[in-house]
């Protein structure tokens, strides 16, 4: 990790958070958030939040790729979601927990705003309608994860890599042809099945031309296909 304090690592005028902030309170209100917030940069496989730790930050991931990583008693990783930047991290730990409720780690190397959870909490207690954006903003965090647990409830394999691949290319890189920075043990972990089952389902999907794999990057041929695999199950 990469402190970034004395020297600014993003242009907090630019920043999309400060923007929708600022529609719902007095700039000079946001300059005591602002005032709080670190930059920091996260190299990949580094962790952002570790699950079980205090709550003291919301985090605005400015750029990259981050996991959702819950480890349940028996100690077995489960991805709960994906996300790429720009967006809003940690909201349901602020807001519903005083510890993470999951770990937050980085799938790439992520450019990070940690914003302390006092400060920003005392504001929302004067800015309702800000305080519904951000529960609005974690909340949509969770319909990835959400669909994603529908799916290993009522798919096959095939099913799941499709599901994988097309939520891959739609909001996380967005695009058809993407490098892929999840490992072949993350997309298991992801879509609950072992990591031959992984290999063996992307190799089936290359030789049929569904995709082309090309050392990490893929390329999807024909969407439409991977669609009626995954309407199938």
């Amino acid at each position: 990790m990469t402190d970034f304090s004395d020297k600014k690592l993003f242009d907090c005028t630019q920043c999309i958070f400060r923007m929708y902030s600022c529609m719902y309170m007095p700039e000079e209100e946001y300059e005591k958030i602002r005032k709080t917030a670190n930059q920091l940069q996260f190299k990949k496989g580094e962790v952002i939040l570790k699950q079980g730790s205090k709550t003291t930050h919301l985090l605005f991931l400015h750029k990259g790729v981050i996991k959702m990583n819950y480890e349940n008693n028996a100690g077995k990783n489960i991805i709960l979601t994906i996300v790429s930047g720009p967006k809003l991290l940690g909201g349901a730990n602020l807001f519903f927990k005083d510890y993470n409720l999951f770990s937050i780690i980085a799938v790439e190397d992520c450019d990070v705003c940690l914003f302390d959870s006092k400060t920003l909490m005392s504001l929302l207690a004067e800015n309702g309608s800000l305080l519904l954006t951000l529960v609005e903003r974690a909340t949509e965090m969770f319909q990835a994860s959400i669909f994603n647990y529908i799916s290993l409830a009522h798919k096959q394999v095939n099913g799941r890599i499709s599901d994988i691949l097309i939520y891959l290319s739609e909001h996380v890189y967005k695009t058809k042809q993407f490098i892929l920075t999840l490992t072949r043990k993350e997309i298991a972990e992801f879509a609950g099945c072992s990591h031959e089952n992984v290999i063996i389902t992307l190799s089936k999907f290359n030789k049929e031309g569904i995709i082309t794999i090309n050392g990490k990057e893929i390329i999807i041929n024909d969407m439409d296909k991977l669609q009626d695999i995954s309407r199938r199950g």
